[in-house]
Formats: structure tokens, sequence, C-alpha cells
């Protein structure tokens, strides 16, 4: 990653994915004049999907949540800028990535420093033609492989020592070519010793239990074992 320091913010940025200027790409603005933005996605705040001639890309600024963040909407306390969100969330990226984890590659990140506070927007790699497994689960059952396939997957996050914080089913996704992607690493970390792995496990099988009564999901509780025997194997 490349790093630019300006006027109180600082930007890290690939510059073998990003061929604009990196002052610009965080700019909704911007993409909008370039006819760019192929979709939107409302949560939190607003995703924007972009198509650029290296990859889709996706455009996500740091929201709050919780009582907190009707007080302090997108402010977080400045302690380093390493130790900033989106500093945190692309180096695990960049790690995952490079040890073989299917997941966002990241473009481009912004901090935005105000005295003791941040601000923060990340720009990474939109996974194609991909919806969650919520979505997969509402039209059809995973195969006994599928299953296996996303214990593997997790298995290698956690070879590497990365603990996922939120790993439920709407952070995995399939794409068109049969390949599962684990998505949403903020706040997520590198972790030590194995403890916290079977809590990682936990809140997926908690969640898929959840997805069951909320979404009417295809899915009962002895497929949970093709997922969990592939994960303690590999």
């Amino acid at each position: 990653m490349q790093v630019l320091s300006l006027n109180g913010s600082r930007i890290w940025f690939d510059d073998s994915l990003l061929i604009t200027e990196p002052e610009r790409c965080f700019d909704p603005n911007y993409w909008q004049q370039q006819d760019a933005i192929t979709g939107k996605a409302s949560g939190r705040g607003t995703t924007y999907f972009i198509s650029t001639p290296q990859l889709p890309m996706a455009l996500r600024h740091y929201w709050r949540g919780g009582l907190l963040g009707k007080l302090v909407k997108d402010q977080y306390f400045f302690t380093g800028w390493e130790k900033t969100r989106c500093a945190e969330e692309i180096k695990l990226l960049q790690l995952l990535a490079e040890g073989g984890v299917r997941v966002p590659r990241p473009v481009a990140a912004r901090v935005i420093r105000r005295g003791l506070i941040y601000r923060a927007d990340i720009l990474t790699e939109q996974v194609a033609n991909a919806r969650d497994l919520v979505a997969v689960l509402q039209q059809r059952k995973l195969s006994e492989s599928e299953w296996q396939g996303i214990g593997q997957l997790i298995k290698k996050m956690h070879n590497l020592q990365v603990c996922h914080t939120d790993l439920n089913i709407h952070n995995i996704l399939l794409d068109d070519k049969g390949q599962f992607w684990l998505i949403d690493f903020d706040k997520c970390y590198q972790g030590k010793g194995d403890k916290w792995k079977q809590g990682n496990l936990d809140r997926l099988q908690r969640s898929l239990r959840k997805e069951v009564q909320r979404f009417s999901i295809m899915w009962d509780e002895s497929e949970w074992n093709w997922l969990y025997n592939s994960y303690k194997e590999s």
C-alpha cells in the first residue's frame, strides 16, 4: 500500500488497482460525474458500487451504531493513524487475501483527522455477481460439498488468527462461479491462541437458527455437521 499524507488526512492506496487520484476516490459525486456508480446498498449508511476498468469497487463511509451512534454518527477517537478503523480493516483484508482467503481486496482508505477525532472511508473490491447466504438459502438448500467449502474457508481465516467478530450468514457470499467469500471485517482483529475460534463458529450457527425463523431459509440442524466437520478436518 502507498501512503499519502496531506492537510490533516492520510490515505492508503494500492496503485495497481486505483488509477484515479486518491484524493478524489472517496467522493461519490466524483464517481457520479464519471457515470461509474452502478448501484447502492443501504444499511447503517450507503455503500456505493462503482465500475472501473480495473475491477468493480464498493465505497463505504464508517458510521457508528448503537446508542452512541445517535450522538456522534461518524466520529471516532484518534489514537494513531495505524489504529484507525479503516487502517486496521485494510491490513486484515490484505493479510487474508495474500493468505488465500476469498475476501474483497482493499483498494484505498482515508482518515480525516480534526484534533482528537477522525472520520474514515474505505474503498474495496466488490464481489461481482454474488449474493449473501440469506438470499441463496431462501431459494435452495446448499449441498454437502458447499457447506464443506464454507467450513474450509473459515478454517483458512482462523489459521491466519483472524477473528471475525460478526460472522453470520449475511457476511458470507456465494458468487456465480460457485465460490464463497467472507466480507465485513470492520472491528475484526488478529487474536492469540485458539479459544475464541469456537465463539466465531457458535455465532454463525446462531445466525442460521435465527434466519430460519426470520426469513424461512432452507436449513436444518443436521447440515451444520457438514460445515463443522470440514472445518475440524481442514
